[in-house]
């Protein structure tokens, strides 16, 4: 079946409240690049890989029957993706020769020396003032993922600290009305369909094509490795992608959903799933990228395969044939490879319930927040009334080609009681299965040994805590 999409050279998208017309756009040009090209230079490219976020512009996003200003990293925003979006940067703050108040803000505190990341961090403080349904002080957390070089961070959180309520001006307003309906877009090279049966068919059409959710993975393949890709296809209209679900059996998540959807979605979620996400890099790509799109790239250090094998999860696959479900532990085939066929898309991940009674997360990295995993590692337990072990599982990212489970481990605990013996024999099990890689991030022995105390750090923490 053909793609019903027609294609179109051009596209449009509300930038700074106005009409922003693009031509032929090339599926790997980024929106920082276009917005500096128009000569709006507040915004700057610092890493090009979301991890300083001196390019954040604010997208209006849905929230509740309003919307919301959500700020992004512009260079990891493919520019056909920004198709029928409404978009500000820095130079929509200030109004008549007066300054907005979060750029007030950072001059009276000084928070704002070279002035290069400044910019980057006025839209996270402008997001994180309007931000719906806020209270008290502004969150320092907020400004996650914006890093500054020269001033410190003390004079930046005391201007966040100084904010008080949003003003009644346009921009609060704004946030009172619907965010824009995207529509099905099509171009030479890139495709944003509007249902499953659609996105098949492009992707029979064009087998070398890639799906796009965030692109915070694709987008610095092409920012710093100048990969090119033949035709993009967005997931970003398909519903089944952005459902979310909070059954008496199961938890399903659509696989496009962002991280920060997702937490505020899950309400009432355990508390190991919000210390779990707070780990995932920083505010700024939460808010881009998605569970499919970690679980896909199939990265031996994704954050989010170690929790979700220690949870049993199953992903929910789209193909020509239909929907499939496939368990997590049987999805990843190799180094970044998975059971995914040609012209096939992961629709949703769904957890089981009850959840286990003793629940961990742990990441191993150089920085606590906002950096890559050294290692990872999720340990999921239930025990019997006598406090034995009658179900284990302990997964494991960053110690192998892809995430997994330790079976030999787990099957070591089962009917022990959850103690030290226990874990030291399950700790020789890890030994003997695991065989880790030495890169710039850590040496064998040092993924090994990390792998092997977290497990006595988890058991440790769980000591006494009620089944």
């Amino acid at each position: 079946m053909a793609s019903a999409l027609q294609n179109s050279a051009s596209f449009s998208f509300r930038l700074n409240g106005e009409t922003a017309e693009v031509c032929d756009p090339l599926p790997h040009t980024n929106l920082l690049d276009y917005l500096r090209a128009r000569g709006l230079t507040g915004a700057k490219e610092g890493c090009a890989e979301g991890e300083c976020g001196s390019c954040t512009v604010v997208m209006v996003r849905p929230c509740g029957d309003g919307s919301a200003y959500i700020p992004v990293n512009g260079c990891l925003v493919f520019l056909p993706m920004a198709a029928g979006h409404e978009i500000y940067t820095v130079e929509a703050l200030a109004s008549q020769g007066e300054l907005h108040p979060a750029q007030r803000a950072m001059a009276a505190a000084g928070g704002s020396q070279c002035g290069y990341c400044t910019p980057g961090f006025v839209m996270s403080l402008f997001a994180e003032q309007y931000r719906p349904g806020r209270t008290g002080s502004c969150r320092e957390a907020g400004l996650g993922g914006n890093l500054c070089r020269c001033t410190g961070y003390r004079p930046i959180r005391d201007a966040a600290l100084s904010l008080g309520p949003a003003p009644d001006d346009a921009f609060r307003r704004r946030l009172s009305e619907p965010a824009p309906i995207l529509d099905p877009f099509a171009s030479e090279n890139f495709s944003r369909p509007a249902t499953i049966a659609e996105c098949v068919s492009i992707l029979a059409e064009h087998p070398h094509a890639r799906l796009v959710a965030g692109a915070t993975d694709l987008a610095v393949e092409s920012n710093l490795k100048g990969k090119r890709f033949g035709r993009l296809v967005s997931v970003d209209l398909l519903p089944e992608l952005h459902s979310f679900e909070d059954a008496p059996g199961f938890i399903e998540i659509g696989a496009a959903l962002t991280l920060a959807e997702i937490e505020r979605q899950w309400r009432g979620a355990p508390a190991f799933i919000g210390e779990w996400l707070e780990l995932f890099a920083s505010p700024l790509i939460r808010n881009r990228a998605t569970l499919g799109g970690n679980l896909a790239t199939a990265s031996p250090i994704g954050d989010s395969a170690p929790l979700l094998l220690a949870l049993d999860a199953e992903v929910r696959i789209a193909g020509k044939a239909g929907i499939r479900t496939e368990l997590l532990q049987s999805f990843f085939t190799g180094y970044r490879r998975t059971v995914l066929q040609p012209g096939e898309l992961l629709v949703s991940i769904r957890i089981p319930k009850p959840f286990p009674q003793l629940v961990g997360f742990y990441k191993v990295a150089k920085r606590r927040l906002d950096d890559i995993s050294t290692v990872a590692a999720a340990f999921a337990i239930d025990l019997d009334r006598d406090g034995r072990v009658e179900m284990a599982r302990l997964a494991y990212g960053g110690v192998a080609a892809v995430p997994r489970r330790v079976l030999e481990a787990e099957t070591s605990l089962i009917g022990s009681r959850w103690d030290q013996p226990a874990v030291q024999r399950a700790q020789a099990a890890v030994a003997r299965e695991l065989s880790p890689m030495t890169d710039h991030r850590g040496s064998a022995s040092y993924r090994l040994a990390m792998a092997q105390s977290l497990l006595a750090k988890f058991e440790n923490e769980t000591q006494g805590v009620p089944a």
